[in-house]
């Protein structure tokens, strides 16, 4: 008896050293994703200065951008600024203070839908023609399948977590595209490519990377524990 009083004891503590070595082989991963929500803010409230207040003194080929978003601005904002909320409210599905909360992903359900719908209406104004037009067909069904999913595997706590996972770092496929973009603005003296020729390209890059990535680490034994710890134990990124 004495032997199982000290086992049942120390189960939560095995649980919290399990947990934090699940939150030291998550943190390579955490780095990325708070850098890609950093870059995604920046954009969204870049793209939200310009169309308010456009540059002045911006290079040719930015200043044509501003003027390609300016055209359209009210469906720019209509999908930007709830995209703005989805990556600024992503980070509470893992955080452990929002354990149990239903809030954070009802919200991220409804916001994925306006962005997603929306993401379907701004690529009839692709920079990049098809291929950026292809791009955002492609990736934004992908997004909206595993929200989806995630959806209704709602009552699933580990399914669920999976296929949130994916459709958020699908969304921040955006971010990643922004210094794929960023080598190519840098190269255009050499490259002679404009933002019409390589943005389609940058899309299906950017997006093509955070989207390998995550399907390859949720399919490792180390994601799948990592996914199950975290849907009992959610941690800290």
């Amino acid at each position: 008896m004495p032997g199982r009083v000290v086992g049942y004891n120390s189960y939560p503590i095995r649980v919290g050293v399990v947990c934090l070595e699940m939150q030291a082989s998550w943190r390579w991963l955490g780095i990325g994703f708070w850098v890609c929500i950093a870059i995604s803010v920046a954009v969204v409230l870049r793209r939200i200065v310009a169309l308010a207040h456009p540059p002045q003194s911006a290079p040719p080929q930015l200043a044509a951008l501003d003027a390609a978003f300016a055209s359209h601005a009210t469906l720019t904002l209509v999908h930007i600024i709830p995209a703005l909320a989805f990556v600024v409210l992503a980070p509470f599905v893992y955080l452990r203070r929002f354990a149990g909360a239903a809030w954070p992903e009802r919200v991220l359900f409804f916001l994925g839908i306006v962005v997603g719908a929306t993401a379907y209406a701004m690529s009839h104004y692709s920079v990049g023609g098809w291929v950026e037009r292809s791009a955002v067909l492609f990736f934004n069904s992908l997004f909206l399948f595993s929200l989806f999913r995630a959806w209704h595997l709602r009552r699933e706590a580990v399914l669920k977590l999976r296929w949130m996972t994916r459709a958020i770092a699908v969304l921040l496929g955006i971010a990643t595209t922004r210094p794929v973009m960023g080598i190519f603005f840098a190269t255009s003296g050499i490259t002679h490519l404009s933002p019409e020729q390589f943005f389609g390209i940058a899309f299906w890059i950017g997006f093509s990377i955070n989207t390998l990535i995550i399907e390859l680490w949720l399919r490792s034994q180390e994601g799948k524990s990592q996914i199950e710890t975290i849907a009992m134990c959610p941690s800290s990124l």
